[in-house]
């Protein structure tokens, strides 16, 4: 092997190494900034929760509208859709309890006391 190639495979190699870790390095920075962010928010809450207890309110409440309102905010592109009209399983008629109805299967209990055999 030529000695030029081996070293610009090696140069390529460690500029490919760097830029993976800069990359993993953006990564980590946005997931921190993102974390203190939640962190924050959850404080703001917390804050929220004991200023309406000390006045006396219903806290809890206060912390399901909140709930609510974050879960409206974020699933606003997502629209529950609506399913067709199902039948039923089995008819209106069946009763697991009654024995009736229920086809062929039908189970019994097995034979009291030790199995046979002496």
């Amino acid at each position: 092997l030529e000695p030029d190639v081996v070293v610009r495979r090696q140069e390529a190699l460690a500029a490919a190494r760097l830029r993976m870790q800069e990359e993993l390095n953006a990564q980590a920075e946005r997931y921190k900034a993102k974390q203190k962010q939640l962190e924050e928010e959850k404080r703001r809450q917390k804050i929220a929760m004991w200023e309406s207890m000390q006045e006396g309110k219903s806290y809890k409440g206060n912390l399901k509208l909140n709930q609510q309102e974050a879960q409206s905010g974020a699933s606003t592109s997502a629209v529950p859709k609506s399913k067709p009209n199902k039948k039923p399983l089995r008819g209106g008629g069946y009763n697991p309890l009654s024995g009736e109805g229920g086809g062929t299967c039908s189970w019994r209990p097995g034979r009291r006391g030790p199995s046979a055999g002496g």
